[in-house]
């Protein structure tokens, strides 16, 4: 399926960009004219993935946070968010529900968010290195 428009970001893994990446990638989504919902879904799922890489990733660091969004023809949009943080060692044990390693302010529910509001989630992660979340939903026609 054809790209038909993209978009990449590139900042620092500071909280107060947290809200930045999720405007970003919502108003550059709002050419799909997507419904309320589903804008409001993509922008919980970017703000726990970069959430996720502000905390866990770099940690007690700062680093930069890369978000890539691409639309397909079908209105499949595709929202890849990457860290060159500390990396998951295990990222089954972290993507289960309540895990969390960021100490008892944290919920540990980053990943089932994302998951339960996006079509797809996958992570790949190397100790030490990086992070990536790729996500994808497809948004529907005002008409469907």
């Amino acid at each position: 399926m054809k790209t038909v428009n993209s978009m990449n970001l590139k900042f620092l893994s500071r909280s107060v960009n947290e809200a930045f990446a999720r405007t970003a990638v919502s108003g550059f989504l709002l050419s799909l004219d997507p419904l309320l919902e589903e804008l409001n879904d993509v922008k919980t799922a970017v703000s726990e993935a970069v959430t996720n890489a502000i905390v866990h990733g770099y940690k007690n660091s700062i680093g930069y946070i890369y978000i890539s969004v691409s639309v397909k023809e079908d209105r499949r949009v595709t929202i890849k968010i990457k860290d060159k943080g500390c990396g998951i060692p295990d990222i089954e044990k972290a993507m289960e529900p309540l895990f969390t390693t960021g100490g008892e302010e944290r919920s540990g529910l980053g990943f089932s968010v994302m998951d339960s509001v996006m079509d797809k989630i996958k992570v790949t992660s190397k100790e030490g290195s990086y992070t990536t979340v790729t996500m994808e939903r497809r948004f529907s026609s005002k008409g469907e």
